[in-house]
């Protein structure tokens, strides 16, 4: 254990609820006899299982440096009493966890809240509900909408909510719960239902805001990095934005960031976190600041679509210029949400573009610097409507390597006849001297978001379109900046067994034949862990996609996974299977979900559920 300020202890609690149910938690408490603040970070996740491994290294540290952490197993989830709440059931559960953490006679009252993912979400509103306890929050990669410019999102979507359903399902552990776990396990299956059509029936979520001081972090290619700036766009309570160049998570060199976030906040030690500027952002090779944010360092330039960038091939009598891209645009998108892997980055764009229609810019004569977010306006034919718009915004070196930039989509559900905007996501980004612009416009983008029910496409006007791309002034890199990592305890020993014919991370076919593309994804987690108190954990993950070229109405979309838990040493072994697949006509979406447990080899519950969600909905 590497020697930190403070010793720590550890223990686990439960915390009982007003309506008798105990939630599960576990605390990491630095050994002194002053009042210290909370750390508390509330999910989903199973603390004894799926984060044991990166809990029990984070928070012996935010305990050795003056914080108590406190983990915290959400109702009717892990090793918790109860039954899944809802979204605002869950939030209304965590400002009770607050109060009850606020009053122990070791806590000084104030409490911090650290999520990432899905409970970077419930951290903000968590932070909404209980202002007088909570007097931070850092917030990593908060999970976002459903829709994207109006457009079902296809990727993610399903797979959330298939592992929401398997996290729910898996069952108490009896090491922690004892004999009751088969009984708490059978009124959770009972009481669950499938996220997905909830979350795409729901209305459109308002601006995120920040309730308390909150600094967010992201990755430049997470799709959360849109909300990390809208955090630093609002008014109220202090708030400080990083982007960098991490996957999707908390990563180890935000901790001390945090720590100092923490200790400003809770502790009124003035380490300088208020010093750092208002947006950190990683630029390929530095760290640079901007402060205040939006940053007058940074203005708007406008390329016409038909001057400074240029299409080939259109018919000189024609002002319109028509798209219509084969159903498969899109197979080169990289993960929706990227979690660290080689198959998660998008790979060279020129297929792709050879599937859009390209504007281009001449050779640039010096490099350009952008940070923010680019926006795009389209005149568009009365007739594009029912459409979705794609757009990608490329560097191309002179080789004709074509780098994704950043990328943005729109939906159009009724007849237009004038401007569409379309947002793309923020991106910090340096495209060098010699390389050229390219906007690839493209009329479907799978297997990131359901095609349109028509595969007939749209027909712009360049003469009245701009692309507006926000430079920034050269700058030079800035000292204290950049992040190190701390020294974290070692994780403890878990061993891995990984399949014998182990499934490639991402994998394309196309049956030239049917004229079917076909794409396979599986995770990271695929495999057997042994952990250090005898917990067997088997997980397997199958997410597929597919259409036909020239048929939007022929995209499917399916996850399958399969949790296994055992203890050998208490005969235990439980098993969830949970299936979600989608389908599309030409009004609604169908969702049909499915789930299976087993107890030693042995069914105790199966259920479906089908629903059919209008295109157009909320």
């Amino acid at each position: 254990m590497p020697s930190y300020p403070y010793r720590t202890t550890r223990e686990d609690l439960r915390l009982p609820l007003p309506d008798g149910t105990e939630l599960f938690a576990r605390l990491w408490r630095p050994v002194t006899d002053e009042p210290v603040p909370v750390v508390l970070e509330y999910s989903t996740g199973r603390l004894t299982d799926w984060t044991a491994t990166d809990d029990a290294r984070r928070h012996p540290w935010i305990a050795g440096h003056g914080h108590a952490a406190v983990r915290v197993d959400a109702r009717g989830h892990g090793n918790s009493g109860g039954l899944p709440p809802t979204a605002d059931g869950l939030a209304a559960d965590g400002a009770e966890v607050v109060r009850l953490l606020a009053a122990r006679p070791w806590c000084s009252g104030r409490v911090g809240l650290l999520g990432a993912g899905a409970a970077g979400e419930t951290a903000l509103r968590l932070a909404a509900l209980a202002p007088d306890a909570v007097h931070a929050a850092v917030v990593v990669c908060p999970d976002g909408p459903h829709r994207l410019g109006g457009a079902v999102l296809a990727a993610d979507g399903h797979t959330r909510a298939t592992d929401r359903l398997a996290d729910a399902a898996r069952p108490p552990d009896p090491r922690y719960v004892g004999d009751d776990w088969r009984a708490m396990w059978l009124a959770r299956l009972d009481a669950l239902e499938p996220p997905l059509a909830d979350w795409l029936t729901a209305a459109p979520a308002p601006a995120p805001v920040a309730a308390v001081p909150t600094l967010a972090a992201a990755g430049w290619s997470d799709p959360s990095a849109a909300t990390v700036l809208a955090l630093a766009t609002t008014t109220g309570p202090d708030v400080r934005a990083v982007l960098g160049p991490w996957p999707h998570g908390l990563p180890d060199e935000l901790l001390p960031e945090a720590l100092r976030w923490y200790d400003h906040w809770l502790r009124d030690i003035d380490a300088g976190a208020l010093a750092a500027p208002a947006v950190r952002s990683w630029r390929a090779d530095r760290w640079t600041g901007d402060d205040p944010w939006p940053s007058p360092e940074v203005r708007e330039v406008h390329y016409g679509l038909d001057g400074p960038l240029r299409t080939a091939g259109t018919a000189s009598e024609d002002r319109w210029v028509h798209v219509r891209s084969p159903q498969h645009t899109g197979l080169d998108a990289g993960a929706y949400v990227p979690l660290g892997r080689p198959a998660d980055q998008p790979p060279d764009q020129r297929e792709e573009d050879g599937r859009s229609v390209c504007f281009d810019s001449l050779p640039l004569p010096e490099p350009l610097d952008l940070l923010g977010t680019p926006a795009l306006t389209l005149h568009l034919h009365s007739a594009a409507a029912p459409a979705l718009i794609a757009a990608r915004l490329c560097a191309v070196a002179p080789d004709g390597t074509s780098t994704l930039l950043t990328r943005g989509v729109r939906a159009l559900t009724a007849p237009s006849g004038a401007d569409a905007a379309v947002d793309l996501a923020p991106t910090g980004a340096t495209v060098p001297a010699g390389h050229r612009l390219r906007l690839a416009l493209s009329s479907t983008y799978w297997p990131w978001i359901w095609p349109g029910p028509e595969p007939a496409g749209f027909a712009l006007d360049p003469s009245r379109s701009t692309l507006a791309v926000p430079v920034r002034r050269p700058v030079a890199p800035a000292d204290g900046l950049a992040f190190r990592s701390p020294t974290l305890p070692l994780p403890p020993p878990l061993h891995l067994t990984e399949p014998l014919t182990a499934r490639p991370e991402r994998v394309t076919v196309h049956d030239i034949g049917r004229r079917e593309w076909r794409t396979e994804l599986s995770p990271a987690t695929d495999g057997t862990r042994t952990h250090p108190d005898g917990l067997v954990r088997t997980e397997q993950t199958v997410t597929a996609y597919r259409v036909l070229t020239a048929t939007p109405l022929s995209a499917r979309a399916r996850t399958d996974r399969t949790t296994r838990l055992e203890r050998p040493a208490l005969g235990w072994d439980a098993t969830v299977h949970t299936r979600t697949e989608l389908r599309c006509d030409p009004t609604h979406l169908t969702v049909h979900a499915h789930l299976r447990a087993e107890e030693a080899g042995n069914i105790v519950f199966t259920r479906e559920w089908r629903h059919r969600i209008p295109r157009g909905a909320p």
